[in-house]
């Protein structure tokens, strides 16, 4: 390709890019302009947990809607969106006609509405309450009881640089660190922050997800036994129980 060409095509990415970013940050504005007992509600629905240490279990989920990243590989774009109003107290009385004691709140990104730490306080009296979020807010404002997940972004994702930092240290020992990979490079640069800070000290575990279609698991595992890290294998196991695009389980 000609030189001249070349710049005009990554001038248009970089565009491309920043008017996406853009549109994320006016719809994390607008999230947290809610108010505190009302939030932006993508879907709600009972499944398995697929991720984490609760993999496995019986889960009801509740995604909010709204996110300030764009991700290479996200899985969710539909929940940049948009979605319908619901009250904490109804989402609570969900939750408990449901029948499922474990329950996560995810994204979109959960902190950038101002209703997501109330509704945590609610959820706890139904039973666990896990919270899914990227990394980019302070996640001291989650209430004790509450199971951080936070992933951190990586090279691959295309948003490493809207990582919080300070959240490593604002991590509890009962929160948990995820990493989704797409490729070599990305997996060093996870082991390398894994050993500068600890970050298996820190917290109750650290995940490593290969990410779909840009990773085969068989290789993560190869890295991860040769280096012997302290780390667990993050497989989305609702994906290999239905169709991977499949929505509401």
């Amino acid at each position: 390709m000609d030189p001249s060409n070349m710049s005009v095509v990554l001038s248009g990415e970089a565009s491309a890019k920043t008017e996406a970013l853009a549109k994320a940050e006016d719809s994390a504005v607008a999230q947290e302009a809610m108010a505190d007992d009302t939030l932006d509600i993508c879907e709600t629905f009972a499944s398995i947990q697929g991720e984490s240490t609760f993999a496995g279990l019986p889960c009801f989920f509740i995604r909010l809607a709204g996110c300030n990243l764009r991700c290479a590989y996200c899985d969710t774009p539909y929940a940049f969106e948009a979605g319908r109003p619901m009250a904490s107290a109804e989402l609570v009385r969900h939750v408990r006609e449901s029948g499922v004691s474990l329950v996560e709140v995810t994204g979109g990104e959960p902190l950038l509405q101002a209703g997501t730490v109330p509704l945590l306080r609610q959820l706890h009296s139904v039973g666990t309450v896990l919270l899914e979020t990227n990394g980019t807010r302070d996640i001291s404002v989650i209430p004790d009881a509450v199971v951080a997940i936070m992933d951190i972004k990586c090279p691959g994702s295309g948003m490493v640089e809207a990582f919080d930092a300070r959240n490593i240290r604002r991590l509890r020992p009962h929160d948990e660190v995820k990493f989704v990979l797409t490729d070599r490079g990305d997996y060093e640069w996870a082991k390398n922050l894994l050993l500068e800070h600890r970050l298996d000290s820190r917290c109750h575990a650290v995940l490593l997800s290969p990410a779909p279609g840009r990773l085969e698991p068989a290789a993560l595992v190869e890295w991860m036994l040769a280096d012997r890290l302290p780390v667990r294998l993050n497989l989305q196991l609702h994906k290999l129980i239905w169709n991977p695009s499949s929505r509401g389980v």
